[in-house]
C-alpha cells in the first residue's frame, strides 16, 4: 500500500492511461479523485474502484474552465480534506494537419486542453497541495514535446509547453514539498490513438526500436514518482519510450 492516506486528482481519468493510473493509485490506498467530461465513463471507473475495495469520487471536468477546475479541487478537499497527489493526463492530438492546412480554432483548442488545463489544474490544486504538507504533480508529457514533428505543430508546441511548465513550477515548490515531474509515455494504443497506433505488435511510425503499448504498461512509472519519499527527483522528465528524446 505505497500510497495509503494519499489523496490524488487524476485528470482524463475516464480512460486510457488516466483510467489505467486511477485503478493502479486505488489499489495501493490512495483515495482517488477521477476528473473528465464524459460522466459515464468517471462512474465506471469510480465503480471499479470501490468493487476493489479502494476509495473513488468522480468529478465531471472540463480542465479548460478555470471556474470548474477550481470547484472541482474544492470539492476534492471537502470530501477528503485534503490534496496530495495530482496527476495531469487529460489532452491528446487534436488535430494533425500541416500548420497551414490547420484551423485556427483546433490549433488554439490544442493548447487550451494540453497546456492551458494543466495551468488550471495546478493553479487550484497547488495551494491545497502546500496546506496538506507537500505532496507530487505528475505531468503527461509527449516526446514530441522534445523533437519537433511535421504535422503536429499545435501537440507539439502545446507538450513543449507542458515541459518548460514542469521545470518551472519544480523550483516554484520545492521549497513547500512538492515534486513535479513528466511522465513520457511513448506509443501508448487508446481509443484516441487507435487511427494510427496498431496494438498488434507492429512498429509505430517513429522509429524501429518502439513498441506501442497498452495504458498498463504505464503505470509502475507513475506508482514510482508518486511513492517517492520527500526530497526525491523534482523537474525531471522520466520517458518509457525506445528512442532517443
Amino acid at each position: 500500500m505505497k500510497l495509503k492516506e494519499q489523496v490524488a486528482v487524476v485528470t482524463g481519468g475516464g480512460r486510457g492511461i488516466g483510467r489505467a493510473v486511477a485503478l493502479a493509485f486505488a489499489r495501493q490506498g490512495a483515495q482517488v479523485a477521477v476528473m473528465a467530461r464524459t460522466a459515464s465513463q468517471l462512474d465506471e471507473v469510480v465503480a471499479s474502484i470501490q468493487a476493489e475495495g479502494g476509495q473513488g469520487l468522480a468529478i465531471p471536468c472540463d480542465v479548460t474552465d478555470p471556474a470548474a477546475v477550481e470547484q472541482a479541487m474544492n470539492e476534492v478537499v471537502r470530501h477528503w480534506g485534503k490534496l496530495t497527489l495530482l496527476v495531469n493526463n487529460a489532452g491528446g492530438a487534436l488535430v494533425r494537419k500541416k500548420l497551414w492546412e490547420t484551423e485556427p480554432e483546433l490549433w488554439r483548442t490544442s493548447i487550451e486542453v494540453n497546456l492551458l488545463g494543466t495551468f488550471h489544474c495546478c493553479r487550484y490544486a497547488v495551494p491545497h497541495m502546500i496546506r496538506s504538507g507537500g505532496g507530487k504533480i505528475i505531468n503527461v508529457g509527449s516526446g514530441v514535446g522534445h523533437e519537433p514533428r511535421p504535422g503536429n505543430s499545435a501537440y507539439c508546441s502545446a507538450k513543449a509547453g507542458v515541459w518548460m511548465l514542469t521545470r518551472c513550477l519544480a523550483l516554484e515548490l520545492w521549497e513547500h514539498q512538492i515534486e513535479v515531474n513528466e511522465v513520457v509515455p511513448g506509443p501508448v494504443y487508446t481509443d484516441l490513438t487507435a487511427e494510427i497506433f496498431d496494438p498488434t505488435g507492429k512498429t509505430p511510425p517513429l522509429a524501429p526500436s518502439e513498441r506501442v503499448k497498452t495504458p498498463e504498461d504505464c503505470v509502475e512509472l507513475f506508482l514510482f514518482l508518486a511513492s517517492c519519499p520527500p526530497g526525491g527527483p523534482t523537474g525531471q522528465s522520466f520517458s518509457l519510450a525506445r528512442r532517443p528524446l
